[in-house]
C-alpha cells in the first residue's frame, strides 16, 4: 500500500441501504468484492443490482445491526475470514431521529445517540484493531457540520455527530504510522432520502456530489473531507457568532 491510492481489498458497507454510502461503493466496485451490511439483508436486492451494473465482481449482503454492540468484533472478524482482507470499510449507518420528541422521550433521545455515537464507537475500535492486525485499510467515517457546533433546532443528533466527529479526529492521529488510513467527512445537508419532507439549508449537496468527494478524499489521502468545500470557511465564522444569535439558527 502507498501513501496514495485506493487499498486493495474487499469494499465493505456497514449500513447497505445508506444512499451515500451506495454511492461511494458504486465508484470503488469495479473489479471488487462488495460486502452490504445492513439488517433485513435479504431485501437489498435493488442495491446489489446497482452495485453489479457498476461493474464489482461480487456482491454479498449480510445480516448486521448496529445497535448490537457485543455482535460486532465476531461480525468483523466473520467478514475478513469469508471475504478477504478488507480494502475500504464505508461506516454509513445512522437515524436523524425526531428532535422534538427526543426532548421530551429520553429513550428516543438515547436511541440517536446509541446508533450515532455509541455504535459508531463499538464498530471503529473493533475495524481499527482488525485493520491494524492487516497492517493496510481505510475506513470512512461520516460527521456533519450538524456536530461542528450544536444548534437548538437538532441539539440531540448534533451532539451524537460531536462525539463521532471527536473521537474519530483523535482515532486517526491513533492510527498514524499503521499503515490504516482514516477518513473524516464533514457534509453539510444532504438531499435524498433521510431528509425528505425537510427544506434544503444552504450549500445542500447530494449523495453523488458527497460521494465524488470522498472518493477523491481516499484517493489523495486526506484527513478530512467538508462536502461542499465551502462549508470549511463558513463554519469558521459560525464560530464566532455569539450564543444569542447562534440559539436562533435553524436547522
Amino acid at each position: 500500500m502507498g501513501l496514495r491510492g485506493i487499498a486493495e481489498g474487499t469494499v465493505l458497507l456497514l449500513g447497505g441501504r445508506s444512499e451515500i454510502g451506495l454511492e461511494v461503493a458504486r465508484r470503488l466496485a469495479p473489479g471488487q468484492v462488495v460486502i452490504l451490511a445492513a439488517r433485513r439483508s435479504g431485501d437489498l436486492s435493488e442495491q446489489v443490482t446497482a452495485l453489479t451494473d457498476g461493474g464489482a465482481a461480487a456482491v454479498h449482503c449480510v445480516e448486521f445491526d448496529a445497535d448490537d454492540l457485543a455482535s460486532h468484533p465476531a461480525f468483523l472478524e466473520k467478514i475478513a475470514a469469508e471475504y478477504g482482507q478488507i480494502g475500504v470499510a464505508v461506516v454509513a449507518f445512522g437515524v436523524l431521529g425526531d428532535q422534538a420528541r427526543a426532548e421530551q422521550d429520553p429513550a428516543h433521545a438515547i436511541a440517536v445517540v446509541q446508533t450515532d455515537y455509541v455504535a459508531q464507537v463499538s464498530v471503529l475500535t473493533t475495524l481499527a484493531n482488525l485493520l491494524r492486525a492487516q497492517g493496510e485499510g481505510q475506513i470512512v467515517v461520516f460527521s456533519s457540520v450538524a456536530g461542528v457546533r450544536v444548534r437548538r433546532a437538532n441539539y440531540v443528533y448534533g451532539s451524537a455527530k460531536a462525539g463521532l466527529d471527536g473521537f474519530a479526529s483523535g482515532l486517526a492521529d491513533a492510527l498514524y504510522g499503521t499503515g490504516v488510513h482514516l477518513l473524516l467527512v464533514r457534509t453539510g445537508f444532504v438531499i435524498g432520502r433521510m431528509t425528505a419532507g425537510m427544506d434544503p439549508a444552504p450549500f445542500s449537496s447530494t449523495p453523488d456530489q458527497v460521494a465524488a468527494a470522498v472518493v477523491k478524499g481516499l484517493h489523495q489521502r486526506a484527513g478530512v473531507v467538508w462536502t461542499p468545500r465551502i462549508l470549511r470557511p463558513v463554519f469558521f465564522g459560525m464560530r464566532l457568532l455569539p450564543q444569542a444569535i447562534w440559539r436562533r439558527m435553524p436547522r
